[in-house]
């Protein structure tokens, strides 16, 4: 970006993995573009986490560039008091990970009691820079991070690791509660064009429920209006991968859009085998290594195995789970899955033989069928793994750009959240996904499953050798924004983003010494 000046950032990413992380990426590409340093605050346990991310990439980065900067010389991580059981949360309950849907709202609500002391360190900060901070960056679920950044006199940004459409479909929805005012199960949703049908029956039950005066109306309404009032946002997504969800997004919220993503690992801007991408990137440790993940990949041609896992915090039924098993047996097509205990029992316990078909997972093994992982697997090196053909996923963002990176096609399974409008685009915008259900309240059949399958993984004829194409076509447009370290896309909008606000900076700085 050109020469380095001392400036710093503070970030404020919300409370779940599936934040954390962008959010870490975000602060060492600023850092990589411009030396600058980046605060990183949150709850003691959220940061006890970063650190140990922290610590895994330095050590391994420091095994290959042992005269490089670590990012603990640069990311400095600070905590904000949260007590969870003073909200009636389990104890040491500070990210989203293993709650119930009831917990979750609970921990939303509770985090809002996170601006007082984040108020505190900002001003603590400041006064011992003798300036403010060039901008606080902070997730759109802490929209009242924008209050803070004006009491300082910095700039506030919201930052949305999400992609545009479905940022967008999600803001709508909450601000307008559309379904409210449909007698059909299909709804418009404001903002969109009119081909975009939306169905209520897809919707989670929380959200089909929401009447603005509900538990989680009340949360989001007050956050997304804040977040309305900020100087920009950042967007971790593709200016070339999303145009219609970009042109929304812009037209709903009416304020400067940059796109700097994928916040990827560099090592998977291209299809590659280092057995570290995942440990560095989420400090986790996995319920196999890399290196047997590898090994038993190896085994299999090229594009014929298919991935699949529903995310950190997502599982599936007793009878989906079974129905899922037989009908992946029946497709004869080769898979790993990753396991966890069905939809009622304790996501992190004992994984159960009875919960699978009887011997499956002895067949699977003896036939080199299938590979069982439970818990968590190291879903990068799986996915730049060239017999990877397909990937069966809850279609949350940060697996939608692990997957399209790599030129992977989706078979969707939306489960909360956005991933309903993610799964939407995906399959009508991109025709790089089929659906084969949402959500855990819906019975699956055996017989879809392989007939799913089959289609997707059929990369010779028909829609799978088309889904193939277009994959292949948007994972070269994902990995070129961030591959040229000038002329990239995201590269650029991450310089102009840096650019606007070190020149408004530097402005009123100067104006204030006159």
């Amino acid at each position: 970006m050109g020469s380095k000046t001392h400036e710093y950032i503070v970030m404020l990413p919300f409370l779940a993995q599936g934040h954390l992380i962008p959010f870490l990426a975000l602060a060492r590409q600023i850092h990589q573009r411009t030396g600058f340093t980046i605060t990183i605050a949150n709850t003691p346990l959220n940061i006890k986490y970063l650190h140990s991310t922290i610590s895994s990439h330095d050590h391994d980065h420091d095994d290959l560039h042992s005269n490089s900067s670590s990012d603990s010389n640069f990311i400095h991580l600070a905590e904000l008091p949260f007590c969870s059981t003073q909200h009636g949360l389990p104890p040491n309950t500070q990210n989203t990970e293993n709650l119930s849907l009831k917990d979750i709202a609970t921990l939303c609500h509770a985090s809002m009691t996170l601006e007082a002391p984040f108020h505190s360190l900002v001003r603590d900060i400041t006064d011992k820079e003798g300036k403010p901070p060039l901008c606080i960056i902070s997730d759109v679920f802490f929209g009242w991070a924008v209050n803070v950044a004006n009491s300082i006199g910095c700039a506030s940004i919201n930052f949305t690791t999400c992609g545009a459409y479905g940022t967008s479909a999600y803001i709508s929805f909450w601000l307008n509660l559309p379904h409210r005012f449909s007698e059909s199960d299909e709804f418009a949703l404001p903002g969109f064009p009119d081909r975009c049908q939306f169905r209520t029956s897809q919707l989670h039950p929380f959200a089909r429920a929401a009447d603005g005066t509900d538990t989680w109306s009340t949360y989001m309404q007050p956050l997304i209006s804040y977040s309305l009032q900020s100087h920009g946002w950042l967007c971790n997504t593709v200016e070339e991968f999303e145009p219609l969800g970009l042109e929304i997004l812009r037209k709903i919220i009416k304020l400067p859009v940059w796109t700097i993503g994928p916040l990827l690992p560099s090592a998977a801007s291209k299809k590659c085998s280092d057995s570290n991408i995942s440990r560095q990137r989420t400090g986790k440790k996995h319920g196999i290594s890399p290196e047997k993940c590898i090994e038993w990949l190896n085994l299999h041609h090229p594009g014929t195995v298919l991935y699949i896992s529903f995310g950190s915090q997502n599982t599936i039924s007793a009878s989906q789970m079974m129905e899922l098993a037989l009908g992946l047996e029946a497709s004869g097509k080769p898979f790993i899955w990753v396991l966890r205990p069905p939809l009622g029992f304790d996501i992190k316990g004992e994984f159960r033989e009875q919960w699978l078909p009887e011997g499956f997972e002895k067949r699977m093994n003896e036939s080199k069928q299938g590979l069982l992982v439970q818990n968590w697997a190291p879903q990068l090196e799986i996915l730049s793994h060239e017999s990877i053909g397909a990937f069966l996923s809850h279609c949350g963002w940060n697996s939608v750009l692990e997957s399209l990176s790599q030129g992977v096609p989706i078979i969707g399974w939306p489960m909360a959240a956005e991933q309903i409008y993610n799964s939407k685009m995906l399959v009508e915008e991109m025709g790089v996904c089929v659906e084969l259900t949402w959500g855990v309240q819906r019975e699956i059949e055996r017989k879809e499953v392989k007939r799913v399958i089959d289609l997707v993984m059929n990369m010779n004829e028909g829609q799978g050798k088309e889904m193939k194409k277009k994959a292949d076509e948007i994972g070269k447009r994902i990995r070129a924004a961030t591959e040229d370290q000038e002329e990239g896309s995201s590269v650029k909008a991450l310089d102009e983003f840096l650019r606007t606000f070190i020149a408004k900076t530097t402005l009123e700085f100067h104006n204030h010494k006159k």
